[in-house]
């Protein structure tokens, strides 16, 4: 397992991968199925075009751009990433923690 962070976030970024990510999300309780590698995906599409990781609003809005407005809702994210889902798919994507989620 790569190192974390005392949240569970990567200390690396770059030790990121596809297996750190069923790592990361099996720490949560999480099975990732197709619907969460697409909202992982654009995660980090987001955070390479932007260099941060979207809180809630600008995440539910970016999924809705490039997945659907059936996809684009917080009702969704809640379904796959339950709690917090812009800090948990952030985590699970490898990414920093978004700055204003708690």
């Amino acid at each position: 397992m790569a190192a974390v962070d005392k949240e569970g976030f990567l200390v690396d970024l770059h030790d990121w991968n596809e297996g750190v990510a069923s790592e990361l999300a099996a720490a949560e309780g999480i099975t990732l199925s197709e619907e969460h590698w697409q909202v992982i995906q654009l995660l980090r599409q987001f955070y390479q075009e932007f260099q941060l990781s979207p809180a809630m609003r600008p995440l539910v809005k970016y999924v809705g751009l490039h997945l659907g407005a059936d996809k684009g809702k917080s009702m969704y994210l809640l379904k796959l990433f339950p709690g917090s889902p812009a800090k948990l798919a952030s985590k699970i994507a490898g990414l920093p923690k978004p700055d204003n989620c708690l």
